[in-house]
């Protein structure tokens, strides 16, 4: 991997934590279903009617859309807005390498390895850490959906690796607009007759608000999401799902600046555990291949 890409991999990452704090920040005034719509309405408007579809069955793209952008930012949204913090959800959301192995192991058939299941015990033993602290600073339900929506995003970048190589920015842009719609069904269904006041009230939203909604569409689902799934075409699963156990840390940092979230000791041991095992993970995928090439 070239250090290019690699610088690549690492902004997107520091752009993905400082997300974190971006949705934080829009839920203050925003229903979670409702953040998600304008999420990906922004995204795939006007972007759609210049970027051509797919050059893939569109089968493909509305799995993809479906699962990746409105499954998995409903879950990530409605965990943040059911009691997970900003920092707490950037470190929960890396549990997604494992499930990624996991997946590549079941549908792919990539083998499962000694030091890959060490790497996943130390990194759970975190994730435990923080479900020892339900009813404190984290509900259960807020949890299980943000490790819910780790799960959706491990699925996603197996369905983007098995798209192969294609132009990506348009999946981006066509399963945005094929995640919106779905979103905004379910959020009217629930809101009745309330939907239409709490559509007029983002006409008075701050330009906070406003701002983390260009933010999270435009740079973290557009930009980022191309150059991630552009990366995934190129390389191996277990080469750049690693590179998440940056997010945690510019997650962490930019949720205690800006939001003001307090960096406990448990968060720190958590997030010790959590980035021990995606590192145990990464060089150990390292060492097995270097053995396989001998």
């Amino acid at each position: 991997m070239p250090f290019s890409h690699i610088a690549l991999a690492v902004f997107v990452m520091m752009l993905w934590g400082f997300n974190f704090t971006a949705i934080g920040l829009a839920l203050h005034q925003i229903n979670p279903l409702l953040l998600c719509v304008l999420r990906f309405f922004f995204s795939s408007l006007p972007a759609i009617f210049f970027i051509a579809r797919p050059s893939i069955p569109f089968k493909k793209v509305i799995e993809y859309g479906l699962l990746t952008f409105a499954l998995q930012f409903v879950l990530l949204f409605l965990g943040m807005y059911l009691g997970v913090t900003a920092g707490l959800t950037a470190l929960l959301l890396q549990s997604n390498v494992f499930f990624s192995m996991f997946f590549a192991f079941l549908f792919l058939k990539e083998p499962i390895h000694g030091i890959q299941i060490i790497a996943a015990i130390i990194a759970f033993l975190g994730v435990a850490i923080i479900w020892s602290h339900i009813q404190g600073q984290v509900t259960p339900q807020g949890f299980l959906c943000v490790i819910a929506a780790a799960v959706c995003w491990s699925l996603g970048s197996l369905f983007a690796r098995k798209m192969g190589k294609t132009n990506m920015f348009s999946v981006v842009v066509w399963s945005s607009f094929i995640a919106w719609p779905p979103v905004l069904f379910v959020f009217a269904g629930i809101q009745g007759e309330q939907t239409l006041p709490l559509l007029s009230q983002l006409f008075s939203l701050s330009w906070i608000s406003w701002s983390a909604i260009l933010f999270i569409s435009y740079v973290s689902t557009l930009f980022c999401f191309y150059v991630w799934n552009n990366l995934l075409s190129h390389y191996p699963l277990t080469v750049v799902a690693p590179f998440t156990l940056l997010v945690p840390v510019f997650g962490m940092l930019s949720s205690a600046l800006i939001l003001k979230e307090t960096l406990d000791s448990w968060k720190i041991y958590a997030g010790i555990l959590i980035i021990i095992g995606l590192c145990v993970n990464l060089m150990g995928g390292k060492i097995l291949k270097k053995k396989m090439i001998q």
